[in-house]
């Protein structure tokens, strides 16, 4: 399927909301409503420091009045981790109870979706490849949900491009899921990590 996969600044990120939400309840399943619920929260994240997302959009068959782009399909946002944040404190909270710490310069990976009818064709390990080679901090965490035999898509993702354990089956509070917590150092030429291509 033709894509393009471009950078997208804070404000196009918030002109665009409405697509970028309705990719992630397609690729996560949730009911429509969830879009309302979300929107705040996606909306906030992107007035923090060091926001950076990346988007692909469906190539149009035709280029009509000098557009080269058509919905949005996929989309990939974070930003940098700082005490404060909900996620930040949540993982910190984790690691205490395991006498670690996080580090003090990372990038939370917040979201990374892509439209179900879009998965498959290696636009997600584009988009995070994108997403890492413009961070300047010294390391990347996310957290996934736990699936058995990280047996899906999102877990493929991020074991081939080199993300490890810190924690595993952590419960987020308000979310009875357990949830994994992973990581990998920058950039991506470091400890083995797929060496970034031109594009």
């Amino acid at each position: 399927m033709d894509t393009v996969i471009t950078s997208l600044d804070a404000g196009e990120f918030r002109d665009r909301l409405p697509e970028a939400l309705g990719v992630y309840v397609d690729a996560m399943g949730y009911p429509s409503q969830v879009i309302r619920s979300r929107a705040p929260a996606w909306m906030e994240h992107s007035h923090r420091e060091g926001w950076s997302g990346v988007a692909a959009f469906e190539a149009p068959r035709r280029r009509l009045l000098g557009h080269a782009r058509g919905p949005l399909v996929a989309i990939c946002y974070g930003y940098r981790g700082s005490p404060g944040q909900w996620w930040y404190e949540q993982v910190a909270r984790g690691l205490r109870e395991q006498d670690q710490r996080l580090p003090t310069d990372y990038v939370e990976l917040t979201e990374l979706h892509v439209s179900p009818r879009y998965q498959g064709h290696g636009i997600g390990t584009e988009l995070l490849r994108r997403f890492l080679s413009g961070r300047t901090e010294g390391s990347v965490l996310l957290s996934t949900p736990e699936v058995p035999d990280e047996a899906n898509g999102a877990w493929r993702l991020y074991r081939s491009m080199g993300f490890s354990d810190v924690l595993r089956a952590y419960r987020f509070e308000g979310d009875a899921r357990p949830f994994a917590v992973l990581s990998r150092s920058l950039p991506l030429t470091q400890h083995g990590g797929p060496r970034e291509q031109q594009s």
